[in-house]
């Protein structure tokens, strides 16, 4: 068999003649003609089908950056966003979105059925994003509700259960997670968005950056906050061989997925979410008025605390946070 040695330009420089290669079975004599032709036809298939799966990923690009952009959203609700758009074209099996129908979205909202409401209600959103504004077909999205969601009160663990809980904690990041959520009273992705510029240490004092958070805070108004001696020491520790300037590396994910499996293994629910309950409920215990705990746990209007500076100024806040003495460990 002879074959063309070509250099990377593309340029042939001899023919050999190589011995003990066998032929592809497709460029074999077959018995029936039609052989010859079903391998090239299989490749054109695939090259084809390549082809439209670059378009379609060249298409979650462009809408999440759509999200980002135009929709000013933050930069792991875009990327969420654009997974729930991956898993429609996947149910779908489909290479072009734009052949999408209403029915086909009904469809696949009932892939939903059992699960919680919050999980539908994510998508929802993802799908109003992506065909109401980025595709402008509105029309095949109209139709569709949000659940209505039951409020269920979160059972507030004791200090006991806190301790239990932080005792079974085996690394230092994971343990200064604990802390900073249990006395800062801030989101679950606000803490583990922390930069190391985040923090004012000589003051326990976290302050969001206005250029990196900006997208966050248009919904979520974080303001400052503050955390205690306990969690100083523990963040102080982990920082002690940490050369990112992100304070954590843990994953939101596996951060959720370790915590579950340690919950249910010792029978406490724990999650930065309940960690944020307990730190409302137990300023209050102390004496903290609601609004000075809703300014920590990033509930006040911009427009309120453009308002009324003074009552929510770094310094104020500093006073009374400081003169709550909120303990976790002790």
């Amino acid at each position: 068999m002879f074959v063309n040695l070509v250099v990377g330009d593309g340029t042939a420089l001899r023919s050999e003649n190589v011995q003990n290669v066998e032929e592809p079975t497709w460029m074999k004599e077959p018995n029936d003609i039609s052989a010859v032709f079903r391998k090239p036809m299989e490749c054109a298939r695939k090259c084809f089908q390549n082809e439209n799966s670059s378009k379609l990923n060249r298409c979650y690009v462009q809408f999440e950056d759509f999200c980002r952009i135009d929709l000013q959203l933050s930069r792991s609700t875009s990327k969420l966003y654009r997974r729930h758009i991956k898993r429609l074209a996947k149910y779908l099996k489909r290479q072009h979105l734009e052949e999408v129908t209403t029915d086909d979205i009904r469809n696949y909202s009932k892939t939903f059925d059992g699960l919680s409401p919050y999980t539908y209600s994510n998508a929802l959103k993802a799908l109003r994003a992506f065909f109401r504004d980025f595709m402008k077909a509105g029309y095949l999205v109209e139709s569709f509700r949000f659940p209505s969601i039951a409020y269920n009160p979160i059972i507030v663990p004791s200090k006991e259960d806190l301790r239990v809980f932080y005792d079974n904690l085996k690394t230092a990041e994971e343990r200064a997670l604990f802390l900073l959520y249990a006395t800062s009273g801030l989101r679950r992705n606000e803490v583990l968005s922390l930069l190391v510029n985040d923090i004012d240490f000589t003051k326990r004092m976290i302050i969001p950056r206005t250029g990196r958070n900006e997208r966050t805070n248009r919904t979520k108004r974080m303001w400052v906050s503050f955390f205690n001696e306990e969690a100083e020491k523990h963040l102080i520790l982990h920082l002690k061989d940490n050369d990112s300037s992100r304070i954590f590396s843990i994953a939101s994910s596996t951060l959720a997925w370790k915590w579950s499996k340690m919950s249910k293994r010792i029978n406490i629910h724990i999650s930065p979410t309940v960690l944020r309950a307990w730190f409302a409920t137990e300023m209050g215990e102390l004496g903290v008025q609601d609004r000075y705990i809703d300014a920590f746990c990033g509930r006040v209007p911009k427009s309120v605390l453009a308002r009324h500076y003074t009552d929510y100024s770094p310094e104020r806040l500093k006073r009374i946070y400081d003169k709550a003495g909120l303990k976790v460990l002790s």
